[in-house]
C-alpha cells in the first residue's frame, strides 16, 4: 500500500474511533436536528459539562462537528452530514436480522 492509502485508512479509523461511543452517538443525532450549546447537551446526557466538551472535541478533532460562538455560548452542529446516511444504512442491515 502506498503512503496515501494508508494516510485516508487512518483517518477514516479516527472518524470511526470518534463515533465508537454511545454519548457521541447521541450528539450526533441530537446535532442532526438543530445546533446546541454545551449546557444544553450536558443537561441531556446528565454529565458535566468537562466530559461533554471532551466529547464535543473528539467529534471535532474528526470534523464530525463544527463550532460557532454565539455571544458567550459556542453552538455546535453537525458538519459531516453524510454519516446519516451510514446509520441510516447500517439500521436496515440490522432490522433485517
Amino acid at each position: 500500500m502506498n503512503n496515501s492509502i494508508i494516510e485516508e485508512y487512518k483517518l477514516h479509523a479516527n472518524l470511526m474511533k470518534a463515533l465508537s461511543h454511545t454519548t457521541r452517538l447521541f450528539i450526533v443525532n441530537e446535532l442532526a436536528i438543530t445546533p446546541r450549546c454545551v449546557n444544553d447537551l450536558t443537561k441531556m446526557v446528565d454529565v458535566d459539562i468537562s466530559t461533554m466538551s471532551k466529547h464535543l472535541s473528539i467529534l471535532k478533532n474528526a470534523d464530525i462537528v463544527c463550532g460557532k460562538k454565539q455571544g458567550n455560548k459556542i453552538y455546535y452542529e453537525l458538519k459531516m452530514k453524510c454519516v446519516l446516511d451510514f446509520f441510516n444504512c447500517a439500521n436496515k442491515i440490522i432490522k433485517t436480522k
